[in-house]
This record gives structure tokens, sequence and C-alpha cells, in this order.
């Protein structure tokens, strides 16, 4: 039986990160992973991701963003890949929403170039958005872009050049906690770690369940397609990411970086719950997949068309209240978790891997992490 200082359970974004962190301080560490990342079976595929600081789904994550940001850099630096793309952040709502207003304070506490706009200003900068005359806006300049498959990428080739081992196409069975470790069985042998870090995305829940633990994580398919646009307005360095809230939802999206088009989707709406096992369907297998979506961009982005090029599919794993769970198991300290990121996690996996990786390593995460306690879901 292999033994490691540390066990990594799901090597996705924040596995990966975790991984990472953990082997370039010296540990031991082996990441097990039930497919080959960076891949499309889970939540960290589809191109892109969002990045921004100033948060809306609350102030206490900004710390966290702002730690997350400089990270990204300093990845770029080491592998020598473009992972960041500064298109700045452009969030709206009516007048009062509360988003808007926890991005105001957030970035007022954190003195962050944050520029409230009015509508008139909102279309004078980007005349081709056709939102609501009552919607106003904030907008964080040094936001933008993270090129999500490539963040995977180059954390998976910075582990292993740190001296991490990686296995893929391997499926965890069970985590066996103990007083000095745990054991970890998986489907080709068992290992053995002095820490485990459990970032299984939906595969949580019942490695979870089988230590005790019920959390409510709730597996849900999402999807996002991409629209042509023509003309050149919403392109890269005109068109910045952008975050809408609606009434008829919230819905976000990217400025067409390659010619494929403007990529958008749904954050909210109607949750498709997916078990842990089940292949993730592809774009289309349902025939309503990027309808709303549709009405969104035909409705609100004149000039692009209404009827997608491509989309893809993702999962969420999503929480009651959509903020993460990032605690040890309170009853055996060497198993941490990082579960539950609810669609809005992404952005984060540099710093939340860093954190895990301390707390497994017996030191404080660097960051209060009392809102992500897994005890708020205990009666």
């Amino acid at each position: 039986m292999e033994r490691y200082d540390v066990i990594v359970v799901g090597a996705g974004a924040m596995g990966m990160s975790a991984g990472y962190h953990l082997a370039a301080s010296g540990r031991r560490t082996l990441l097990i992973d039930a497919d080959d990342p960076p891949h499309r079976g889970g939540a960290h595929h589809g191109e892109t991701r969002i990045i921004r600081h100033a948060y809306g789904e609350g102030r206490a994550y900004t710390p966290m963003a702002l730690r997350a940001q400089r990270l990204w850099k300093e990845l770029e630096r080491e592998t020598g890949r473009r992972l960041f793309l500064p298109t700045g952040f452009l969030q709206t709502g009516e007048p009062g929403s509360a988003m808007l207003e926890e991005m105001r304070q957030s970035a007022a506490e954190h003195a962050l170039p944050v520029e409230s706009l009015d509508r008139a200003e909102i279309r004078r900068r980007w005349p081709t958005l056709a939102l609501p005359d009552t919607h106003v806006g904030c907008y964080e300049s040094g936001s933008g872009v993270l090129l999500c498959e490539a963040c995977v990428g180059a954390y998976r080739e910075a582990a292993l050049a740190r001296g991490a081992a990686l296995l893929t196409n391997t499926l965890v069975v069970s985590i066996e906690p103990d007083a000095e470790g745990a054991t970890v069985r998986t489907e080709a042998g068992v290992y053995r770690a002095d820490s485990v870090v459990l970032t299984a995305g939906k595969f949580a829940g019942p490695l979870l369940g089988g230590i005790g633990l019920k959390p409510p994580l709730t597996p849900i398919r999402k999807t996002v397609a991409w629209f042509a646009a023509s003309g050149g307005e919403y392109g890269a360095g005109r068109f910045p990411a952008f975050l809408f809230d609606l009434p008829e939802g919230v819905y976000y999206g990217f400025p067409d970086l390659d010619g494929s088009g403007v990529k958008a989707g749904r954050h909210d709406g109607d949750w498709r719950p997916v078990s842990a096992g089940e292949p993730l369907a592809p774009y289309g297998a349902d025939p309503d997949d990027g309808a709303d979506v549709g009405r969104f961009v035909g409705k609100y982005l004149p000039g692009a068309e209404a009827t997608p090029g491509r989309g893809a599919s993702c999962s969420y794993t999503m929480t009651p209240d959509e903020h993460f769970i990032l605690d040890r198991h309170p009853e055996h300290a060497r198993i941490v978790i990082g579960a539950g990121f609810s669609g809005h996690g992404f952005k984060f996996a540099s710093v939340i891997g860093e954190m895990l990786a301390r707390m497994a390593s017996g030191e404080p995460p660097g960051f209060d992490i009392g809102m992500f306690s897994i005890a708020r879901f205990t009666p």
C-alpha cells in the first residue's frame, strides 16, 4: 500500500490547485480523478469563467478574490501560459439591487476601482445593449475572464513538475479515516495518507455519506451557448464580461473572444438534478437547452444571433444558500472538504487550493472560513 502525506480526491479546478500547493510546499501528494482533467464531465470546462473582485454574492468573498487574482498571475508566470484576459466586468440591475449594493460596499471596503453607472452612461459606453431603461450598473475595469481549461491544465503541469503524482480515470470507492490518517480505496488499488483533501465535485455527496456526513449537496446540469455576433461590437476590447439581474432571471456572459460568438448562460432558473455517476448529457439532449438564453440574447443583445451556433453542458453542485463548504470533517480532522461551489467557485480555485493545502498540512487556512462551515447544515 503506497503512502503519501496527502491524497487529493477529485482533481478538477479546486483539487488540482490544492495538489499544486501541496507539492510546492514539499508534501508527498497523490491526486486521483475519475476522469482525465481538464475534461468535459464536470464543472470546469466551457473555455471561460468570469473573475471579479467586488463581489455581489457577499463582500466576505472579496479578499479571497483578490488573493485568487494574484495566484492566477503567479501561475501564468510559472507556466508561461496565458490564463487571464482583462476584459472588465459590468453588472446591472434595478436601483437598490441587493447584488449591486453588495458590490458597491465591497468596492468601498477594499478601495477597488469600481464605477457606478446610470442608464445613460451604460448606453453611451455600450450602445448595442438594450437593457431596461431603469437599469443601473457597476463596472470594474480590473476584472475579466479566466481560460478555465487552460487554468486546470496549467495547475496539472505545475503540480507534476513539483513532484505530485496523478491517477486519472480512477474512481474512488471509499475513504476510510482513522486516528492516524485515512485509507483511500479505488477501483485500481488502495492508498494511504496522513490527510485527505476531498474536492470531488458531484461525487462529494456520496463520498461524504460514506464517512458519516450528509450535507445538502445537489448536482445539477446547466448549459451555456455561443451566439454569433457580426460587426465587432461584442468583441473583446470593446465589450466586457457581464452579469445582468433581469426580471426574467440572472444572466451572465462573455465577449466574443475568438470569433466564435458571445457566450451566455443563465445562473438561476430551473435546477435539473443529476446523479453523481450519471454521464453529463451533452448540449441539445434536452429540447429546451438554450431556449431561455436565446430569448435573453435576442431581447437584450441586439446584433447577436438569437440562435446559438453551439453549446455546452456542465454541472453545478449546489448548496441551499449557494455558499461553499470549506471545512474539516467534524469527527475526522484529517479529512479536509471543499465542496458545493454552486456555479460561482471557479474564479477562487487558485486560492481555495492554497487554503485546502494549508488545512491539510495542519495550518490555518489564511482566511476566515466561518461562513463556509459544514455545521451550518446541521440541525
